[in-house]
């Protein structure tokens, strides 16, 4: 299981870099629950879940793990990874820590982000 969390991780980061939102999606089960930031209202099943993903698919962005935060137990995963979007002028920097939950047939049951809008920096590019 810890292999097919690992490769779930990996792929759902590239995804989220540069991805198509309906590949993003289809990491996570029907039923799925997404809470991203922690404390902002919880997107529940497909719909919800690509309805959130689509605002990234209209930036300019890119990501990359911290391979060496990547923690798994069973069938959780946590990580941090760092996302840059270009929106404009200006560049945004942010690096959430990811809580995940899978099903056994390795799908994304659970996610939720750690990180608050005083964790992202900018600059202009």
């Amino acid at each position: 299981m810890a292999e097919q969390v690992r490769d779930v991780v990996e792929r759902y980061v590239k995804l989220v870099g540069s991805g198509p939102t309906e590949e993003i999606v289809n990491l996570y089960a029907a039923d799925a629950t997404v809470e991203d930031p922690i404390g902002t209202p919880i997107k529940h099943g497909h719909a919800e879940i690509r309805e959130f993903y689509e605002v990234l698919g209209k930036l300019d962005r890119e990501t990359e793990l911290k391979v060496e935060t990547v923690r798994i137990a069973g069938n959780h995963a946590a990580f941090m990874f760092t996302i840059v979007t270009k929106f404009g002028d200006q560049s945004f920097t942010l690096m959430p820590i990811d809580v995940m939950e899978f099903n056994d047939e390795g799908k994304i049951i659970n996610m939720r982000a750690y990180w608050s809008p005083e964790d992202m920096s900018s600059q202009a590019v």
